[in-house]
Order: C-alpha cells, then sequence, then structure tokens
C-alpha cells in the first residue's frame, strides 16, 4: 500500500497515552454498567432472548414501516420490533408479564397496531412465549467459550510464540471485551443472540489481527542479531511492516459492514454496530495494547532466552556444591 510504503511510524514511543485512552474507555464502561444496574437493575440492557417474554409476529399491509409500529406501541418505551420475512411481516418482542398467556398478548398488540389509523388491519401469525433458561444458557456458554479461547490462545502462542506472546494477546482480548460491553452499557443496546453473536466475532477478530503482528514480531525476533536489537525499535518496526495490510484488511471489512448498517434494515443493526466497534477496538489494541503488553511483560519477566541463560548459570553451582 502506497500510503505506507516504508512507514516509520512510533507505535510503541506515545504508549502511555494509548494506556489512558484504554483505561479512560474501559472506567466510562464500568460507570456506565453501575448506573445500568442501579436504574434497571441490571448491568445490561438484556433482550427477550435472556429475560424472558412474548413473541409476537404480526403481518401488515404493504408500505407500513416498522417506525409506523413503533410509534403506536409506544414511541421510545415500544418493545423491540425487527422486519421478519417479507416487507409487511414484523417481529414484536415484549417483556415478561406473569399469569398472562401468550395468545392474550398478540391480541392486546394487534388491538394497539390497529388503533393507529396509518396501519390499518393487522393479523396476528403466532404468539409465544419465549423462556429465559434458553437466554441465560447461552450466556453460560458464550462465556464457557470466551475462557476457552483464552486458554486454547495461550496454548497455541505458547507452544507456537513464546508464552508471552499468549498472555499479551489475553490482554488485548479482555481489553477488547471490555471496551465493547462498555459501548453496549453506555447506549443501552439490546443483548440478544444476535449480540451476543457480534462479540464473540469480535473476540476473533481480535485475536486474529494480534496474532498477525506477533508473527511479524517472531520473525524478526528470529533474524541475525535481532535478540540484541532495542526491543522497542523492533516492536515498531514489526508494526510498521504490517501496516498496509492491516489497514487494508479493516478498511474493506468496515466498508462492507457500514454498508450492512445503512442497506441492512433493522433486523441486524445492532450485530453491525457491535461488529464495526468491534473491528475499530480490535484493530486499535492489536497495535497499541498487544504490542506495548508484550514489552512491558518481556522487561518485567524477561525472554524465554533469558531465562535459560540464568537456569544455566544456575546449574554449574549447584553441580560444585554436590560435589563438595
Amino acid at each position: 500500500m502506497r500510503l505506507f510504503k516504508d512507514a516509520k511510524y512510533d507505535f510503541i514511543g506515545p504508549r502511555r497515552r494509548a494506556y489512558i485512552l484504554s483505561a479512560s474507555l474501559v472506567a466510562v464502561g464500568i460507570v456506565a454498567m453501575v448506573v445500568n444496574f442501579a436504574t434497571m437493575g441490571s448491568w445490561l440492557r438484556y433482550g427477550v432472548d435472556f429475560t424472558g417474554g412474548t413473541l409476537v409476529q404480526v403481518r401488515v399491509a404493504e408500505g407500513v414501516t416498522d417506525g409506523m409500529l413503533r410509534n403506536a406501541l409506544g414511541g421510545a418505551q415500544a418493545p423491540a420490533i425487527t422486519r421478519f420475512g417479507s416487507d409487511s411481516e414484523f417481529l414484536i418482542r415484549t417483556e415478561l408479564e406473569e399469569g398472562v398467556a401468550a395468545e392474550e398478548v398478540g391480541q392486546r398488540v394487534r388491538a394497539q397496531l390497529e388503533a393507529s389509523p396509518e396501519i390499518g388491519a393487522v393479523e396476528v401469525s403466532r404468539s409465544e412465549f419465549v423462556s429465559a433458561k434458553i437466554g441465560s444458557e447461552l450466556g453460560a456458554r458464550a462465556a464457557t467459550a470466551i475462557l476457552i479461547s483464552f486458554f486454547l490462545t495461550l496454548v497455541y502462542l505458547g507452544f507456537r510464540f513464546e508464552v508471552r506472546f499468549g498472555w499479551a494477546a489475553i490482554v488485548a482480548t479482555a481489553h477488547d471485551l471490555l471496551v465493547t460491553l462498555g459501548f453496549l452499557a453506555l447506549f443501552r443496546v439490546e443483548i440478544s443472540l444476535s449480540t451476543v453473536a457480534a462479540v464473540l466475532t469480535v473476540i476473533g477478530y481480535s485475536l486474529n489481527d494480534t496474532i498477525i503482528v506477533f508473527d511479524r514480531i517472531r520473525e524478526n525476533l528470529s533474524k541475525k542479531g535481532a535478540r540484541r536489537e532495542n526491543p522497542v525499535e523492533l516492536i515498531n518496526r514489526s508494526i510498521n511492516e504490517v501496516i498496509p495490510r492491516t489497514v487494508l484488511t479493516s478498511g474493506t471489512t468496515l466498508a462492507v459492514l457500514t454498508a450492512l448498517l445503512i442497506l441492512g434494515g433493522a433486523v441486524i443493526r445492532d450485530f453491525t454496530i457491535v461488529l464495526i466497534l468491534g473491528i475499530v477496538v480490535g484493530t486499535y489494541s492489536s497495535i497499541f495494547v498487544a504490542a506495548p503488553a508484550l514489552l512491558e511483560i518481556q522487561r518485567r519477566w524477561g525472554t524465554k532466552e533469558e531465562a535459560q541463560r540464568k537456569k544455566e548459570l544456575k546449574r554449574p553451582r549447584g553441580k560444585e556444591a554436590v560435589s563438595v
């Protein structure tokens, strides 16, 4: 990529500014979660998939939009409405009501919609209760999947690279996860099955982007004399070498997601927004979080070679003590 040909940007030098930015983003997210817990009783705004409720599928006349339905059902306080199937079918997710049958909820929604002069006749295709158990099980499985991904990342990078690469990748991925959850809490994005899928996708993308940067660092470390090079300069050089690929990959992905955000409709809007945020945060963290974390881990605990040299230095003294 001509713009970044022979790039020599200093990414590691201003890393403390990146630390402040990352800490601020995480802090804002944590504050938003605390505020949500105090005002809503939960850290995030869980949807019907997690809290339980009633799904009402309705068929309306041609030309009726989800905005019209939302106005008829309470405007800003309306339940979640998404287009389902054809342009004239919508899925309405209402909150759980104790002791009220799903059919009764469906008829109530139908009456509210038909009371609006701009909607007209409404046909209820189905009304069914959704148990919160499904959502809670999915949430538990998602958390388990994240922990397993962390463990496998540590094992893979420890085996293929060095263990310090694995810890740095986990730090960057945890950073992305916290920032993404903070965004969801701050803007009270409804947590649905598609939102969970988007968060898991973001984790995968972030790990992939981080490993690409780490792979170039490992390649440069294997070159002659690289171990004696200043680690800041080596990491900077490695990031600059992969920056064209990173920009192209992230740019094309963001272009596709932006098109989906504009043209995809309300059904995948939250999913797309989370993915866009995740791509931006994942790209940022692979450069300004993962690489500096690797440097800090190396300075604090040393490299594999340094640990090996310390072990070899201790070995002769141990043999002499035995012989005496």
